[in-house]
């Protein structure tokens, strides 16, 4: 089973199980073939997260690939030119990216087939042409202004003009990248013709030295139990602890079942709000982070925040310090049973906007997460990981996968997931009705007043009424928002079943027999 953003990636996860490859060899041929036909999303200039579970293994092995600042970053620079916020589309934004490095950790790791096996798909399609789905058009439209000009940019828009939905577009510059890495390794990306590439791109931000040094780390898994089962992600700098966290509180406010009723949605809201506020100051490297996974999530902690809530009322939280997609969420299952939780992302968009060269890499912009106050646990420093907004999940029951759920959308990850996991395991609805219910998603935090509450006009009049009636202010938003997902998800209960989100056209789920 394979779900992705993209069918073409879905197809090359399943043919490349069907040929012996495992989950983790299914996700990065995914992975690949995203990078080529979705690069407003994703691609091998990005960070990339990784959990995967084994049967018989009551914990999951987790990966962060996420890079770090290079050895020329300085906030007092920025601060010195009067900056309070690292600018999004610069050159500073860059911070190495983790991807490749990834790729190889998982392969040498998990795999029963080469890089050069997994990364095939994509290069054909690179090759050979694919069709310019909808969502790209409107993407490369937007960007035109930005990128045109980068040496990359040729391929994406041919004769100079962006491709109209279905136009074929050939992308030979990243074709031959994605040979030469599949031949070479992390030495043909972080060495040669493309390190020259980012050393230029950051203007000498990140150094060879920094390129040199790997970008992966294995971590302990953050986890919690909730609904039954334990819910597993990525500890900080990842994001992944505040769908945990809002999660559990939800669990103990032991609300309605019903998703149509204002009392759920409330306590979701608020279960959301006591934890998000304090992400900037939290999420961070965890060499400098004030507390760890394990204290975020401490149950203790938790009730604290759950007796905090009124059920009847929206509260005003802390005003949370400012902090910043383009993402890509997909998720594997071979025939053996091992499951993957993947996400890989440039971050806003095409990341910072600027290649590495005309190698077809766009760099991510990852590091405009970092805070540029002196003594922050998260400034920007040499050598430090950023705040992540990459919050890939996986539950399970005892020893065995039970869910698989993650989605794309930056800052509002964490909403989008406890919203889909509060249907399908508190509110006990079908995967695919868990997908297809309305969503809501607050978009700023950084104010005294309370946030306003955007949703899909799909819920019942009641259900927006008793919202408002609680103190809550709304807004509709579309009827299917396609920027609050796609989340895609596998369950295994007896039967396994992939489910695709509806609000993005070129999402799949595929499986075989």
């Amino acid at each position: 089973m394979a779900v992705s953003p993209h069918h073409l990636a879905s197809e090359a996860a399943l043919l490349i199980m069907e040929h012996g490859g495992t989950a983790v060899d299914g996700a990065i041929a995914a992975d690949a073939v995203l990078a080529v036909v979705a690069p407003d999303t994703c691609g091998p200039g990005g960070d990339l997260f990784a959990i995967v579970h084994q049967p018989g293994n009551e914990r999951p092995t987790v990966l962060n690939a996420s890079g770090r600042a290079g050895s020329g970053a300085s906030a007092a620079a920025l601060r010195d030119q009067g900056l309070s916020e690292i600018p999004i589309r610069s050159h500073w934004s860059i911070t190495v990216p983790g991807c490749v490095d990834g790729w190889e950790a998982l392969i040498g790791r998990f795999s029963t087939l080469t890089l050069a096996d997994d990364l095939a798909p994509a290069i054909s399609r690179a090759e050979d042409g694919f069709p310019t789905s909808l969502e790209l058009a409107d993407s490369l439209e937007r960007l035109q202004g930005q990128i045109s000009a980068q040496p990359s940019a040729a391929a994406l828009y041919p004769d100079g003009d962006p491709p109209r939905p279905g136009a074929t577009l050939h992308r030979p510059a990243l074709a031959a990248t994605l040979r030469a890495i599949a031949t070479d390794g992390r030495s043909a990306f972080y060495g040669g013709p493309i390190a020259d590439g980012i050393i230029r791109a950051t203007d000498g931000v990140i150094t060879r030295k920094d390129l040199e040094q790997r970008q992966i780390e294995w971590v302990a898994p953050a986890s919690t139990d909730v609904f039954g089962l334990t819910a597993w992600t990525v500890p900080p700098n990842s994001q992944g602890w505040i769908t945990l966290a809002a999660l559990r509180i939800f669990e103990m406010l032991e609300p309605s079942r019903d998703p149509s009723d204002p009392g759920f949605q409330h306590a979701l809201i608020e279960s959301y709000r006591a934890v998000a506020w304090e992400r900037a100051d939290t999420t961070t490297d965890p060499d400098t982070a004030p507390l760890s996974a394990e204290q975020l999530l401490n149950p203790a902690r938790l009730a604290d925040r759950a007796a905090l809530i009124d059920r009847e009322h929206a509260r005003r939280w802390p005003v949370p310090t400012a902090a910043p997609g383009g993402t890509a969420y997909l998720t594997t299952r071979d025939s053996e049973g091992m499951v993957v939780s993947f996400i890989q992302s440039n971050f806003w968009g095409i990341g910072s906007g600027i290649s590495a060269g005309a190698t077809g890499v766009w760099l991510h912009n990852r590091g405009a997460g970092f805070d540029l106050r002196p003594g922050h646990p998260n400034e920007l420093t040499p050598g430090r990981r950023p705040l992540h907004t990459l919050a890939p999940t996986l539950w399970t029951d005892g020893d065995r996968a039970r869910l698989v759920l993650g989605t794309r959308g930056g800052d509002h990850q964490p909403q989008l997931l406890a919203q889909v996991a509060a249907n399908q395991l508190w509110a006990e609805a079908d995967p695919d009705e868990a997908q297809l219910l309305p969503r809501w998603s607050i978009d700023a935090l950084r104010t005294n007043d309370l946030p306003t509450i955007r949703y899909e006009p799909r819920y019942a009049a009641s259900t927006i009424t008793g919202l408002i009636r609680r103190g809550h202010a709304v807004e509709p938003a579309e009827p299917w928002e396609p920027g609050w997902g796609p989340v895609s998800t596998i369950t295994i209960d007896g039967e396994i079943r992939g489910e695709a989100d509806p609000r993005v056209s070129t999402t799949t789920a595929i499986g075989s027999p």
